[in-house]
């Protein structure tokens, strides 16, 4: 059989789109965040949240004392990675805190927290992120955009920002818990910002 040139391009294009899609399904990652709605999450109910809604392909999670959302599902306890983008789009303070399941337990990476700037795991040992040796101190610009990557297994809790690892927690042996208070209402998986409004897309997770 002959191909013509019009059919060799076509026979190229749909064998890129093939290889494309093959190697998105050979990653593994899949989306928790479909774009156009809330389907699979609910508002966090935090006593004086904010406003949550999309628009334009992104959560926007509004200014309250605590606002968020949390996952309906079901959701792997070890042995998984989630990635997500995140800006902060008004006010000074944690912009992309998400709370995670860890083992028997949960965990909550604070990114922008105490004023803005600091980023680390809450808790550990009973140390909240501005106290343990997660901590660490990192500019936010407002309106900009950072992509996050969360890597959970039995015995380690590791983080990116824009692809720099910013925490490396080895846990074992160690209390993994949530700070006291509301943020409970995130598990199994949320993300919730304090007193700033933030800006979430393509969240995704994918088992390890």
């Amino acid at each position: 059989m002959a191909f013509t040139r019009r059919s060799l391009f076509a026979v190229t294009i749909l064998g890129g789109a093939a290889g494309a899609l093959a190697a998105q399904t050979k990653s593994g990652w899949k989306p928790l965040f479909d774009g156009q709605s809330l389907k699979g999450w609910k508002e966090t109910p935090f006593r004086a949240k904010g406003e949550v809604h999309v628009k334009d392909a992104t959560i926007v999670i509004g200014k309250g004392h605590m606002t968020g959302i949390t996952w309906t599902g079901e959701f792997p306890k070890s042995a998984y990675e989630v990635r997500f983008k995140a800006a902060r789009l008004d006010g000074n303070d944690f912009f992309a805190g998400i709370t995670f399941p860890v083992n028997d337990s949960h965990c909550t990476w604070i990114n922008g927290g105490w004023g803005g700037s600091v980023v680390g795991l809450s808790s550990l040992d009973g140390d909240d992120a501005s106290e343990n040796d997660t901590s660490t101190v990192r500019e936010f610009v407002k309106g900009q955009w950072y992509a996050f990557r969360l890597e959970v297994t039995e015995k380690r809790i590791r983080g990116w920002i824009d692809e720099a690892l910013v925490i490396d927690a080895d846990i074992t042996g160690r209390r993994v818990g949530l700070r006291d208070g509301e943020t409970e209402l995130c598990i199994p998986l949320g993300f919730a910002t304090y007193s700033t409004t933030a800006g979430l897309r393509n969240v995704e997770y994918r088992l390890l």
